[in-house]
């Protein structure tokens, strides 16, 4: 029965994070990545608008205080130094500016909360 209710929580997640890719794209997003791995965290999505470089967390709660307090600080400060080393490996991507970003899809809708996380963890 558990492990039921892992799967089923494991394809919500997936059904989210897709949300939030065409949310993304219809709002001028440029799609960058999607499920990175990096050493420092994985990245649910990486995309681009402007000058905005965003590194985004996905997270399905029943609120949005929920979705926001579901990131604790060692995975905001891990979301933060991923994207800082996508940076430095990929000099390209130097020239924007860094912005850690929630997507929470709740019952009432989907919200994108830009610079969700302060970054001096």
């Amino acid at each position: 029965m558990r492990r039921e209710r892992g799967q089923k929580a494991h394809k919500r997640g997936h059904l989210s994070e897709y949300i939030a890719l065409g949310h993304l794209m219809l709002t001028g997003h440029r799609i960058l990545g999607f499920r990175l791995k990096t050493p420092e965290s994985e990245i649910d999505i990486l995309a681009l608008k402007g000058k905005r470089l965003c590194v985004i967390e996905v997270k399905q709660r029943r609120t949005l205080l929920e979705a926001v307090t579901a990131v604790g600080p060692v995975q905001q400060h891990r979301l933060w130094q991923a994207g800082l080393k996508l940076q430095d490996r990929k000099p390209a991507l130097r020239k924007y500016d860094l912005h850690v970003d929630l997507y929470a899809i709740t019952p009432q809708g989907v919200k994108h909360v830009r610079d969700a996380f302060s970054e001096g963890i």
